[in-house]
């Protein structure tokens, strides 16, 4: 038997998550068995287990298929006219990753899976513990650009920049799950960008404000003959 090079290797692996996003899609994580992805694969049961221990692995190896690049589209193209304005990198980012998950069957295939088709029990909990550090290191990238935007000079009105963070890293998810039900309905991209911009707006003081306005010479020789 002809030895199986690296290439073959990870042409099967993913044939496996290709097999496991469609098994997933039709029958939920849960319900779903390594024999039924192991059978849309095209492969033995031990070929899933030499690339995976178990099913949260595979799961687990699906979500970073497609969360590698969102990420990766967070951060600004090299040479990025934006550079110095934090809050503008951070939009365009997220602008980009948007577009992605419209544009990308297989991203909004993906989460939708992870919406709406998994129970983080028994095997898959594990799962969720890693999905947690995921949304801690992603309003931790918000939270930098907030702060980075502080250090700059802004003010933020009422919230920190955590607070800030986790506020509008949720409105966006809100956004998201509401486009995953009806996407017909919402241009995601294009309300995004729009609540992106109502959020900073908000969240920061204007420009205005940042300073009180010193009083002229003449304004106050004004005020003393007036006293």
């Amino acid at each position: 038997m002809a030895r199986r090079t690296k290439a073959d290797a990870q042409e099967t692996r993913a044939q496996i998550l290709d097999a496991a996003e469609s098994v997933f899609e039709q029958r939920g994580v849960s319900r779903a068995t390594l024999n039924e992805i192991a059978a849309a694969a095209g492969v033995t049961r031990g070929a899933i287990y030499w690339h995976f221990a178990d099913k949260s692995e595979i799961f687990d190896a699906m979500m970073q298929r497609v969360m590698l690049p969102l990420e990766e589209g967070m951060h600004p193209d090299t040479g990025s006219s934006l550079a110095g304005d934090a809050m503008a990198v951070l939009r365009a980012g997220m602008v980009r990753s948007l577009r992605q998950v419209v544009e990308n069957d297989r991203v909004r295939r993906v989460f939708e899976i992870a919406l709406h088709k998994v129970e983080y029990v028994d095997e898959l909990y594990k799962v969720r513990e890693r999905r947690v550090e995921a949304l801690h290191g992603h309003i931790a990238r918000i939270r930098q650009a907030f702060e980075e935007a502080v250090a700059g000079g802004r003010r933020l009105a009422r919230l920190d920049p955590q607070q800030a963070a986790i506020g509008l890293h949720a409105m966006i998810a809100g956004l998201f799950e509401a486009w995953m039900l009806e996407p017909e309905q919402i241009d995601l991209v294009e309300v995004g960008g729009q609540m992106f911009d109502t959020f900073v707006s908000g969240a920061f003081l204007p420009d205005a404000m940042l300073e009180p306005v010193a009083p002229t010479a003449a304004g106050a020789c004004g005020l003393e003959a007036r006293r």
